[in-house]
């Protein structure tokens, strides 16, 4: 099957309340470019360099994602342009963006990432740090903190998968205002959507196994 016919397939089992991303890292603009005439326009890199390059050649009607992890001194490269940034795992990530955010004249959706996962690896907030900066956003006057993203343990054991991302989702119905909750990848996208997720980042389902 086609990039397109991928999103498409895809696109139809989805509940209408999820929103898809098609996670482009490492993949072609021509790739890019055959999943957007399909009429997809959501998009997420996990680089910046790699996502500044794409941003530049591509329509400007694709709204981007930053969804890997994401040091704060390349905040300023993607402030610009950048439409929702997945992976804010630290105040010191947030006040930065805040401060490229307003240099920009802008307002920059966020989600704050939590960790679920078992593994040390993996970036993210407690469900503490989170309700503290949800007490003191205002001080954030140019972020937009939208919801939560995490990430489960990388393991075949569907029941630890869907318990970490059940947690997730009691955090985030703790916080009332947020709108969005980011899990799920091409391994475990349907039981995070049977866990809450109306936000899911598809890479290798839809382009093939990547490219590195």
């Amino acid at each position: 099957m086609s990039i397109s016919d991928n999103i498409q397939s895809i696109k139809k089992e989805l509940p209408n309340n999820v929103t898809l991303v098609a996670v482009s890292k490492t993949k072609s603009e021509e790739e890019i470019l055959q999943a957007y005439n399909s009429g997809h326009k959501i998009f997420g890199e996990n680089k910046v360099q790699e996502l500044i390059e794409k941003y530049e050649n591509l329509p400007k009607d694709i709204e981007w994602h930053m969804i890997g992890h994401l040091q704060s001194n390349k905040v300023k490269y993607i402030a610009p342009f950048v439409n929702l940034i997945h992976g804010t795992d630290s105040e010191k990530l947030l006040k930065e963006i805040n401060k490229r955010a307003k240099q920009n004249s802008r307002i920059i959706n966020c989600l704050l990432q939590v960790h679920i996962s078992e593994e040390s690896t993996k970036f993210g907030l407690s469900s503490s740090e989170i309700n503290d900066i949800m007490q003191r956003s205002s001080e954030f006057e140019n972020v937009n903190i939208i919801g939560l993203m995490g990430m489960a343990t990388f393991t075949d054991n569907i029941s630890q998968i869907e318990k970490e991302f059940c947690s997730l989702q009691q955090i985030y119905k703790n916080h009332t205002n947020f709108t969005t909750l980011s899990m799920g990848m091409s391994g475990d996208y349907k039981s995070a959507i049977k866990c809450g997720s109306n936000m899911i980042r598809l890479g290798s389902v839809i382009f093939g196994n990547r490219n590195y």
